[in-house]
């Protein structure tokens, strides 16, 4: 029996048990910054599907509380490091850390976040921390060659749309699979069950960065958290301009060249002229059929899962919230 409203549930115990232990400490020029990201929030969603997959597998959400934290903390880290690489000025709806401090801050506070997390994997029981441990170093491993090949598509004039879901996989779906693999392994699923839980978190993390690409240019900034075109304003290789220049003729992919080209003095008019491209092009429905395909996958995975339909339902449940999708 799944009781009612699970998702909150663990939601707010993990909130309770973040704020039970601040990251605080001397200098305070180095745990300040790690305080602030922790506390402007975010979805909490890797801590919170290590925690139902723990809690669906039969074991005490408790059991996986630090390695849910561990997840999160290494995920903001991840975060800290990518916002300066972009450049980006704000993440959640807030200053980004190196925007409020500086960028050397940000890289000394993101390094502290990484020992903090792999100190808090650590705290797993005794009896899954050599498999725990290996799975998140492989993880932790997987995103930071997924950030590789993020910054190496910049400087490219041609990227694949396979190079491109690889390149997302390793820098976002490796980690929501990793948490659901973790919480189910210390809530006692076996290797099989283990497998397929990361198999639909693969899937699942690949439509949920489809859909954060496909936000950063349609989306309402109010809602997004960050400023609209931000990946125009880079110039990144994202799914949507991949799909464009592999879509446009010779003289749509010129012009979608030359709005690209434009310096970030007219960040205004380049994102412009190429939402404009991308609605012609009408990137915009091709990149929800991207995103479509991959989340029906991952449901489909769930079918093999030794869990009953109460269950099941719960994580498409929160897949669909994950998606932001009404059922």
């Amino acid at each position: 029996m799944v009781e009612d409203n699970l998702i909150e549930k663990l939601q707010q115990r993990f909130e309770r048990s973040l704020k039970a232990c601040p990251f605080t400490g001397e200098p305070e020029g180095l745990y300040a910054p790690i305080d602030y990201v922790l506390s402007v929030g975010g979805k909490r969603v890797r801590p919170v599907l290590c925690l139902l997959a723990c809690r669906l597998y039969g074991g005490d959400e408790s059991v996986a509380l630090k390695a849910a934290m561990g997840l999160e903390v290494f995920h903001n880290f991840t975060l800290l490091h990518d916002d300066i690489m972009d450049r980006a000025e704000t993440r959640r709806g807030q200053e980004t850390v190196h925007v409020k401090w500086n960028d050397n801050t940000a890289i000394l506070s993101g390094d502290a976040m990484l020992i903090k997390a792999y100190q808090l994997m650590a705290s797993v029981p005794e009896a899954s921390s050599a498999r725990v441990n290996e799975i998140f170093s492989k993880t932790a491993l997987e995103v930071c060659e997924g950030q590789q090949y993020d910054m190496d598509f910049e400087g490219r004039e041609q990227v694949s749309t396979d190079e491109y879901l690889k390149m997302i996989k390793l820098k976002t779906a490796v980690l929501l699979a990793a948490s659901l693999q973790i919480g189910a392994l210390l809530g006692g699923a076996d290797s099989f069950n283990q497998d397929k839980l990361y198999d639909f978190g693969i899937q699942l993390g690949l439509a949920f960065q489809l859909r954060d690409d496909l936000l950063d240019a349609f989306g309402d900034p109010g809602l997004f958290g960050k400023k609209i075109g931000g990946d125009i304003l880079c110039g990144k290789r994202s799914y949507l301009r991949i799909m464009a220049e592999q879509l446009a003729d010779e003289a749509t992919k010129a012009e979608l060249d030359e709005a690209f080209s434009m310096p970030a003095s007219k960040g205004a008019q380049k994102i412009r002229r190429v939402l404009d491209i991308y609605k012609r092009l009408d990137i915009q429905k091709v990149t929800e059929e991207a995103i479509e395909k991959r989340f029906e996958q991952s449901i489909s995975l769930l079918d093999s899962l030794d869990l009953d339909p109460e269950q099941k339902d719960v994580l498409t449940t929160l897949a669909h919230d994950l998606m932001g999708r009404q059922r």
